[in-house]
């Protein structure tokens, strides 16, 4: 039986991240190439003066072969935080160990731990782990519909 590990990454696994969601890219069928994150940037951005997401990692025998990265958002309504679920993804030859699950499990436990009201991820339509997280219990909002602005977009909003 090979040995799983969930644990919050460090500022050493920030190559393994940068290599993980390159191969996220990949199993969702986009280049390598439009993943403009660098080791810099996780360092930055994760492990920074002022972190904007968190990682976990999902071991499989003490290699790297899984991530979960989020980070808060905040609720109006219900007054609360909530945690955002930016990427989940598990290596195709280490699946099948309940990885996943941990993953999705260890941030359910963070979720709870930090009072959030509410526990949220986006999915493409065409992924089959789309049946996981209604098994989970995750409820499709079809009346919400996701908007983006890029940066060239977000620039010329800037200066009107």
């Amino acid at each position: 039986m090979p040995e799983t590990r969930i644990r919050p990454a460090v500022p050493g696994d920030a190559i393994a991240i940068v290599r993980l969601v390159r191969s996220l890219a990949v199993y969702e069928k986009e280049p390598v190439e439009t993943v403009l994150l660098t080791e810099a940037d996780v360092l930055r951005d994760g492990f920074g003066e002022s972190p904007r997401f968190e990682t976990l990692l999902a071991e499989l025998d003490g290699v790297a072969v899984g991530f979960a990265l989020f980070f808060h958002n905040y609720s109006t309504w219900q007054g609360r935080p909530g945690l955002h679920l930016e990427d989940l993804y598990v290596e195709e030859q280490a699946r099948g160990h309940g990885l996943g699950l941990d993953l999705m499990r260890e941030l359910a436990r963070i979720a709870d731990e930090r009072g959030c009201a509410r526990f949220e991820l986006s999915v493409l339509d065409w992924n089959p782990t789309r049946e996981f997280y209604d098994r989970l219990g995750f409820e499709h909002m079809d009346e919400w519909l996701i908007y983006r602005l890029y940066a060239s977009g977000i620039k010329e909003l800037a200066v009107g």
